[in-house]
Order: structure tokens, then sequence, then C-alpha cells
């Protein structure tokens, strides 16, 4: 009980800036700006590979090797999986058992006709 406020402490103004934000905007700028380097990056290197004189196969590996790296710093980054772990990971762990359940339904019901149903 000796956590709850008084009626004086829950009215009193608060005294802290925006200063005092544990945030440090223009780090996160920065840290967003060189994301943004990176992710051009890999697309103008995405390009330039296509334009490699190797085979089919060569080129679909390293332009899904770059790919690979970018959306690790565009999903990791950007959209603060590496920072916010558990419940980013909670809500992805549903969202995919959810589509799996989709996909299970969907297969399941494939051939499930209701009778004398012509199919064409």
């Amino acid at each position: 009980m000796s956590e709850l406020k008084t009626a004086e402490q829950h009215n009193a103004p608060a005294t802290g800036h925006v200063d005092d934000h544990p945030v440090d905007f223009n780090a996160y700028l920065r840290r967003c700006g060189a994301i943004l380097a990176v992710v051009l990056c890999a697309v103008g290197l995405m390009i330039w590979a296509s334009y490699l004189n190797l085979g089919w196969g060569t080129k679909v590996a390293i332009i899904l090797a770059i790919a690979s790296v970018n959306a690790f710093f565009v999903a990791g980054f950007l959209m603060h999986l590496l920072t916010e772990k558990k419940m980013v990971y909670t809500i992805l762990g549903f969202t995919v058992s959810f589509v799996i359940g989709l996909f299970v339904l969907t297969i399941y019901a494939m051939n499930d006709f209701p009778r004398n149903t012509i199919t064409h």
C-alpha cells in the first residue's frame, strides 16, 4: 500500500523537462540515416549484380545474399526487432501461427466439397 499516491502527489505538476527524456533524438536520426545509406547501397549493389556477366544461378544467389542483408537492416532496426524483442516477437509468433493455421485449413479443405457438387 505504500506505493499509492496521495492527492497532493497525484496533482503535483511534473518537474521533468523534454531534455530529461532518455532517448537521444539526434543519435536516433544519425542511426536512421546510416541505415538508409546501407539500404540504398544494398539496392545499388543488387542492381549492379544484375548486370554481372555470370550464370543466372550465381547472379540470383548474389542478389539474394544482398537482399538478406538488406532485409536484416530493415527488419532489425527500422521495425525495432532488435530493440523491442519481447513484444515484437510475441506479436510475430501469433501472426505466424495464425498464417500457418490458415494454410493448414485451406489445404485440409481443398477437396472437401458438398455432396452432388459438380466440378468443371
